[in-house]
């Protein structure tokens, strides 16, 4: 099958059609200046909404500024482009990158008309990083929308843009003025915009739900060490992003930062205005091929980033909000798919392997382990860890997606990484345009799943008809909600796995570089 899907293509399925004539489009005034966007079935969207000036020129490489004001009426009724990254296929990414452009620091809103301090999800996506956009039809707001909330998508800084470190930018920023982490910046002033904002458009800006998955749930826990994002958000949802590995040291991407700048086109004299010149494809280009082609993330740059997040989580020293922390039964799709080697899953098993396979169970086949223990490793041990670290103060609530499409049952080896998400944001048609058929069954538990994530948004706690006991974690209580197709509160879900994973690998209570 054909991925080779354009933005467009797959908008054409999943937006709503034009509004009718005569059907005014909706006029909302914002801090910076008035937006019209566009109304059907009583729902309203705004589109490429700028929550930052465009970090282009000297502004490259600098933290997020704050947006140039318009007069008139700006339209917000078409999407705008994502930020430069490497195309990759639409089942992959949730769209396809085909318009791009360094002036993406941008949001979409949804809303339901006429709506009133409601409840607000600002989404974080996911893409290890280096891909994805806020304008993919997956995250297609619509759906959130219908259910009472006002849904937020954002784009922020990727890859070389995003992640990147060079001592001339080190040299020359301005006193007090973190450095590298430009796409965890942006996140921090998009939250900014939704509290100035939000209010106007009809949201509660004391009601706002931060949500992410993979490299947006890592975007996630690292705000939630972040001093200055306390009051920006009143809960927030981690989605298969708990890492309890260390970032790099900012001299180490330095290192590695000065060789891509060299081989993106920096003569060995070049100056800091020859570097904000380089063509930003040129960049993406000279990442392709190295680890952080595949995946980067926050840098300790001592500054905005001064230790790993889990360090922080450990000392308890977090924005303390309630929390829904949970990951997928087959996350091991994304980390073998990435390159990394299933013979790395023993060293997960510690030095004694008899007692590791046997944790596993011994009649286990070792791609069946690796499978396993790697995704115990990367995704479910940590999301457990972390529900224990916070279960003190604002309740954390655990889960473990295990719902596969009915129609490819027979053949997956369970919900791959990422694939919650058409479920949530009911963009089923998105998966059905790609994957195969969805039945009503699925649509039916999308509806019902997607209600837990809007009852968390609008109470501090998931429960829904799915888990309508939904209890607090403890670990006392180890229970977690299984979300399948039979959905229900499971007590010490794969405890003897996952106390294995981080008590050999990880420790007790911290992790080793």
């Amino acid at each position: 099958m054909s991925l080779g899907i354009t933005i467009s293509a797959i908008a054409a399925l999943l937006l709503p059609a034009p509004a009718l004539a005569g059907e005014a489009a909706p006029v909302v005034k914002l801090a910076d200046g008035r937006i019209a966007g566009a109304r059907v079935d009583g729902i309203e969207r705004f589109l490429n909404v700028p929550f930052a000036a465009p970090p282009v020129g000297a502004l490259r490489w600098r933290a997020p500024q704050a947006p140039r004001g318009w007069t008139g009426v700006r339209d917000a009724s078409k999407l705008g482009p994502a930020c430069p990254q490497t195309v990759r296929p639409a089942l992959v990414a949730g769209g396809v990158a085909d318009r791009q452009s360094e002036d993406c620091l941008q949001l979409n809103i949804w809303r339901p008309a006429g709506g009133r301090n409601l409840p607000v999800m600002v989404w974080l996506h996911g893409g290890a990083h280096v891909v994805g956009s806020g304008t993919f039809p997956v995250f297609d707001g619509t759906a959130f929308a219908r259910q009472g909330v006002i849904l937020v998508t954002i784009n922020y800084r990727l890859g070389p843009l995003g992640y990147f470190a060079h001592p001339a930018l080190r040299a020359s920023a301005p006193r007090g003025e973190a450095i590298a982490n430009y796409g965890l910046m942006d996140q921090l002033a998009a939250l900014r915009w939704v509290q100035n904002n939000i209010a106007a458009l009809g949201g509660n800006p004391r009601q706002v739900t931060l949500f992410g998955e993979s490299a947006g749930a890592i975007a996630v826990t690292t705000i939630l060490t972040q001093p200055q994002a306390k009051g920006l958000f009143a809960k927030a949802i981690i989605q298969s992003g708990i890492s309890l590995f260390e970032p790099r040291p900012l001299a180490e991407q330095e290192a590695l930062d000065v060789d891509l700048a060299s081989r993106a086109g920096l003569k060995p004299d070049g100056t800091l205005a020859d570097l904000r010149a380089l063509p930003a494809a040129s960049l993406v280009a000279a990442r392709q091929g190295t680890p952080a082609g595949l995946m980067t993330g926050p840098i300790l740059d001592g500054k905005l980033v001064r230790e790993a997040p889990w360090r922080t989580f450990l000392r308890g020293e977090v924005v303390d909000v309630p929390l829904l922390i949970g990951a997928n039964s087959n996350e091991a799709s994304v980390i073998l798919a990435m390159g990394v080697p299933a013979a790395k899953a023993l060293t997960y098993l510690g030095d004694n392997q008899a007692a590791g396979r046997a944790a596993y169970g011994t009649g286990v086949a070792d791609e069946e382990l690796a499978r396993q223990v790697l995704g115990d490793a990367w995704f479910v041990a940590p999301a457990r860890w972390l529900a224990a670290r916070t279960a003190e103060g604002a309740p954390s609530y655990l889960y473990h997606f295990d719902y596969v499409a009915e129609a490819r049952r027979g053949s997956a080896k369970g919900a791959a990484h990422g694939s919650e998400i058409p479920y949530l944001f009911g963009t089923l048609d998105f998966l059905a345009s790609l994957a195969g058929p969805v039945s009503e069954d699925d649509r039916i538990f999308a509806r019902n799943v997607s209600a837990c994530w809007v009852a968390f948004a609008r109470t501090g706690a998931p429960r829904c008809a799915l888990i309508p006991d939904w209890p607090r974690y403890s670990e006392a209580d180890d229970q977690l909600a299984l979300l399948a197709p039979n959905s229900s509160l499971v007590p010490r879900f794969r405890k003897a796995q996952l106390d294995l994973i981080l008590g050999t690998h990880f420790g007790t209570g911290a992790t080793k570089p």
